[in-house]
């Protein structure tokens, strides 16, 4: 971290200002005299200084950090890729291709297990399904909430497919005790107390990107959850918010080898949020898993025209089946 102090700062002042941050940071202060101004370069573990609050103090001019604000999420310190083991031993994050698929909402038992059942045949390795569901409507079909969590389970139990599904409030977690992966959607990305709550946990967290985040502020939030214990995080790419209005979202394939560079965390890719739209899963799937994604998450429903939720993005079985065997040659491809 540099810190440039405003011009005519006394030499005592200076000296206290480095004295305490020896002493409340636990880093070494540089100093370099100026011409006109002197410079701080603080050396150590930095992370856990409030750049807002030093930049508040009188003396200070300017404060920039030169290491990036997170360190349990960040490849200089984990250079190794995280792979993630699932309850049936499969890994997402090893190299190969993990594809989550299922309905968006989770509306009855023969719903889910029929879809389950055929996500499985056409190669799904983990199923999705809400049973939570945040809608921007009050009005809009809220989901089957703990009815729902059961009949997830049960469809687990027909087809041997670990599940996610979304969580909504810290106050739910005791409910999602035997779920495989609990999901953070995008809404509550920067949920810090339950993001504080699920680092407590030993059990996969996949942690969509919020509607404006940034890379760095996602990182951030995934250093929550690391930060309390857990480690096990997988990232979601879900699309950002920007000015375009044809797709549902704008899905940033940038991000994937950006991810890559700065986390040892695995990606994967939500096509069917990020477009809203079926017909363009397909060609987002396939860019993604040839930018190096290590999965996609895939909305698939048995009758999409009278889905309770998102019928517009979701494929069908068929749909899916069809994707899956591109996807799954293209990586085999890279």
């Amino acid at each position: 971290m540099i810190i440039v102090l405003k011009r005519g700062t006394s030499r005592e002042t200076i000296d206290k200002f480095s004295t305490a941050l020896k002493k409340n940071y636990d880093v070494t202060v540089n100093e370099w005299q100026g011409v006109n101004e002197t410079v701080l370069g603080l050396i150590g573990d930095t992370v856990s200084i409030d750049i807002d609050y030093i930049n508040a103090q009188d003396i200070v001019y300017s404060v920039k950090r030169v290491q990036e604000p997170y360190k349990k999420a960040n490849r200089k310190f984990h250079p190794e890729d995280t792979v993630i083991t699932l309850s049936n031993g499969a890994k997402i994050g090893d190299g190969s291709l993990s594809i989550l698929a299922g309905p968006c909402s989770v509306e009855s038992q023969q719903q889910v297990t029929e879809i389950a059942k055929a996500v499985k045949d056409f190669g799904a390795t983990v199923l999705r399904g809400g049973a939570f569901k945040p809608r921007t409507s009050p009005y809009a079909f809220q989901g089957l909430k703990a009815e729902g969590l059961e009949y997830l389970k049960r469809a687990r139990e027909e087809t041997g497919l670990p599940i996610v599904t979304e969580i909504m409030s810290e106050t739910d977690i005791d409910l999602f005790s035997d779920v495989d992966i609990i999901q953070v959607g995008a809404r509550n990305m920067q949920n810090f107390s339950l993001l504080k709550r699920l680092g407590k946990l030993d059990k996969p967290i996949l942690l969509k990107r919020g509607l404006s985040a940034t890379i760095e502020e996602w990182l951030m939030s995934a250093e929550y959850i690391m930060a309390e214990g857990n480690q096990q995080v997988i990232l979601c790419e879900r699309g950002i918010r920007t000015y375009e209005k044809f797709t549902r979202n704008t899905l940033d394939l940038s991000a994937i080898p950006v991810i890559k560079k700065l986390s040892h965390l695995p990606i994967i890719i939500d096509p069917s949020h990020a477009t809203g739209q079926s017909w363009l899963v397909e060609p987002m799937a396939m860019a993604a898993v040839a930018a190096g994604a290590d999965g996609l998450i895939i909305e698939v429903h048995n009758d999409p025209p009278h889905a309770l939720c998102d019928g517009a993005q979701s494929l069908t079985p068929e749909e899916f089946h069809r994707v899956v065997d591109k996807v799954r040659k293209i990586k085999s491809v890279i």
